[in-house]
Formats: structure tokens, C-alpha cells, sequence
């Protein structure tokens, strides 16, 4: 598949994670977008290690979907793990 399958995928992945899993990202719809065209790869290259599936067969397969959708819902998962962590305290903010 050529780059722009990939970002219409990962654009989609990205969207359908984000309903998948609602609430409030830091980051809005570019953060979204990346982590939805990294997701498809990520989807596509855990497909290929654990199952031993071609995962990312062509752009209307449903495997390359799920594949896409799954690797974003992890990425998004960790993004908010990470970005969550930050939001407790202040670094550098003396209290006076």
C-alpha cells in the first residue's frame, strides 16, 4: 500500500480508537492522527510477530482494519498513561 492508504487508514484507525476509547487527550486531532497512522503499523507488525498473519493485506481487508484499530487503541492507551502523569504537579512550579 502506498503512504497515502496509510495515513487515510491511520486517519480513520485514529478516529475509530478515539470513539473506541472516549475522554478528554491532550493533543487534539494531529496527536490523534499520529498515533492512528502509527497504530496501523503497529497493528500490522504485532499481527506478523504474534500471529504469524500477513495483517496488512490491502485497504479494503478488514485484517488490515483491525490490525490498524488495535495498534491505535494500544497507542492511544499509552499516550494517556504517559501524558496523565505529567498533569499531577507542576515541575519547576515553587510554592510560595
Amino acid at each position: 500500500m502506498g503512504i497515502i492508504a496509510w495515513i487515510v487508514i491511520g486517519l480513520l484507525a485514529g478516529a475509530i480508537a478515539k470513539a473506541l476509547m472516549p475522554g478528554k487527550d491532550p493533543g487534539g486531532i494531529i496527536v490523534t492522527m499520529l498515533i492512528g497512522i502509527a497504530g496501523g503499523l503497529l497493528g500490522g507488525f504485532l499481527g506478523k510477530v504474534i500471529f504469524g498473519v500477513d495483517s496488512i493485506d490491502g485497504f479494503f481487508d478488514l485484517s488490515t482494519w483491525i490490525a490498524a484499530v488495535v495498534g491505535s487503541v494500544i497507542l492511544l492507551a499509552l499516550y494517556r498513561l504517559f501524558t496523565s502523569r505529567g498533569h499531577g504537579h507542576r515541575r519547576g512550579h515553587v510554592h510560595a
